[in-house]
């Protein structure tokens, strides 16, 4: 079973600095709730080919991946795949302006688990949907409190 899994929330402020605040890797454990630490692999700043490290927890368990950036368009896109980890995962970010103001935001995951993960993906798309949720909930909070 593939991994696809699709969030999206509307953020009330300008594209630009949504991006630029969700696409910067120093930045994801003050709004993903499973990010525990993250180190640049290759130098700041971010750019296609650039590799990022993340340590996290998920279902209970601590994930070690590392993220190379394949598209970044800034204010607009960001495709970033795993490079080393439990099992291959791309991750999509864009920014839109919305109708009525603000930024829709959208955060896609997509995988093919094999092995054990292959067995755990239900439990592991329902897992990503609900951590998606409430993680761009907690980046809409951080961004139109500030």
């Amino acid at each position: 079973m593939a991994v696809d899994v699709l969030t999206e929330t509307v953020i009330a402020r300008r594209p630009a600095e949504v991006a630029a605040y969700a696409a910067d890797p120093d930045n994801a454990p003050r709004w993903y709730a499973n990010i525990t630490s993250v180190e640049w692999v290759t130098d700041p700043p971010l750019s296609v080919g650039s590799k990022v490290a993340f340590e996290a927890q998920f279902l209970g368990r601590p994930l070690c991946y590392t993220y190379e950036i394949v598209e970044y368009e800034p204010g607009a896109r960001l495709v970033m795949r795993t490079a080393q980890g439990p099992f291959p995962m791309e991750t999509t970010y864009t920014w839109q302006p919305a109708d009525g103001g603000g930024t829709r935001m959208t955060l896609r995951n997509r995988g093919e688990p094999s092995g054990f993960s292959r067995v755990a993906a239900p439990v592991m798309v329902a897992a990503m949907r609900r951590a998606n949720r409430a993680d761009l909930a907690r980046i809409k909070a951080l961004l139109e409190t500030t």
